[in-house]
């Protein structure tokens, strides 16, 4: 007998035929079998990645299901790697300045800036107000293409595909005004240490005006093509909670942590020398008026997918506003504030010691530490990567969820493998 038959016991019928044997299956009462009743299915492991298009990137994930319920989310990170950190230990200051847009190539302006800001506090470099109102204008057009590359490339993880071409429509736009500044589309450089590399071309200021003109009011478009789409709101509310609980246990910066409901943007935080470790301010952010934008919950529990979701969308209004207050207020070209740059000697030095800076870029807090020996290379550098850092909640959040809904959570998070992997 089988292990299937032994689980039964076999009962004549009560009136069988003459010279026949019928048997037949009587089931026995739950009590005798206790929890076997249930019918339990093999758990399987299913690759995500590293070549799959929701992953963002080369990002390997290994969910452990049972049928269409997610039990465990693993992420296998590391096939980017490109010794980034270990570079920056030999070459000179300048010329580290390009490998940090091979980081997140999506907001390549951004990271120019953090490193340069670390090396520059590092010597007590102060910058002319032209350049640093050059450096917001450049970094927060960035935001907004990074944002939406984030926006387009979610509606597909979800199913949607006309939001990505309304969104890479615009973001042409804004490389066509890096490419005006700097010749670049995707790798800029244009940043250096003490200002950026040359100045602003003539008429470049009405140019970034005639943008934000074209492409606020495609913000309500935006949202009325996706924001508040029935199907999309019932794919991402209530899915992928993250609790503040977990956004401080885990570190979690950037849309992810205001997604829910903590307004940690050191744009903000940083004016009164906050939790980045400035002792100053933050550039001119001071100097400027905007909202830090966190999760409204208006369709769901406050920290789920759609929560950080339009916690990008809110910021790309925010970015125009913040634009327009540069342009009203930037110096003209000139001497003292109206320098683009510091000029600093070929052969830089900054003194010996060490200093650890953070910024508020695209996708969260980055942060650089940099030791030097009074020599023309840094002795050590160390990159805090938002990203490495809000990729490490998806085991917590991508737990008994659907299949399905695990390409959304992981989309919510807007990672880029370049600066998880470095």
């Amino acid at each position: 007998m089988n292990n299937t038959e032994s689980q039964f016991t076999m009962a004549p019928r009560s009136s069988p035929a003459p010279d026949e044997q019928v048997r037949e299956y009587v089931i026995p009462a739950p009590e005798s079998v206790g929890e076997q009743v249930d019918v339990a299915t093999e758990e399987m492991l299913v690759n995500m990645g590293p070549q799959h298009p929701s992953t963002h990137g080369v990002l390997r994930v290994v969910l452990r299901t049972d049928g269409e319920v997610v039990l465990e989310a693993v992420p296998h990170i590391g096939y980017l790697h490109r010794c980034a950190e270990k570079i920056a230990e030999n070459v000179a200051y300048y010329q580290y300045v390009p490998y940090t847009d091979r980081m997140d190539y999506v907001a390549g302006m951004n990271e120019n800036w953090a490193f340069c800001r670390a090396v520059e506090k590092l010597a007590g470099i102060e910058l002319p107000r032209r350049a640093e109102f050059i450096r917001i204008i450049i970094c927060e057009l960035n935001r907004i293409a990074s944002h939406l590359v984030s926006f387009g490339t979610y509606g597909l993880d979800i199913g949607a595909f006309t939001p990505f071409l309304y969104a890479f429509r615009e973001r042409e736009y804004i490389l066509d005004l890096f490419e005006m500044v700097c010749g670049a589309r995707l790798t800029y450089s244009y940043f250096t240490i003490g200002g950026s590399t040359h100045d602003l071309p003539r008429g470049y200021l009405e140019k970034v005006v005639e943008f934000l003109d074209y492409f606020e009011p495609k913000l309500v478009e935006y949202n009325d093509l996706l924001s508040w789409n029935h199907i999309f709101i019932k794919r991402t509310a209530n899915v992928g909670i993250i609790s503040p609980k977990l956004c401080t246990d885990y570190a979690l910066t950037g849309p992810v942590i205001r997604g829910s409901g903590i307004p940690y943007d050191l744009r903000r935080l940083s004016a009164s020398g906050g939790p980045s470790g400035d002792e100053g301010s933050y550039s001119l952010y001071p100097e400027l008026d905007f909202e830090v934008c966190v999760g409204r919950g208006e369709v769901g529990t406050v920290g789920d997918c759609w929560d950080r979701y339009i916690v990008r969308m809110q910021e790309m209004a925010e970015s125009c506003r913040i634009i327009r207050q540069c342009i009203a207020k930037i110096p003209p070209p000139g001497d003292g504030d109206g320098r683009y740059r510091v000029k600093l000697p070929r052969n830089f030095k900054p003194p010996a010691g060490e200093i650890y800076v953070e910024t508020e870029n695209p996708r969260g807090v980055l942060g650089f530490y940099v030791e030097s020996q009074g020599g023309t290379m840094p002795y050590r550098c160390k990159a805090r990567a938002a990203t490495f850092c809000n990729l490490s909640v998806t085991h917590e959040v991508c737990r008994n969820v659907l299949l399905a809904d695990v390409p959304a959570i992981i989309g919510s998070i807007d990672v880029v493998m370049g600066q998880v992997d470095r």
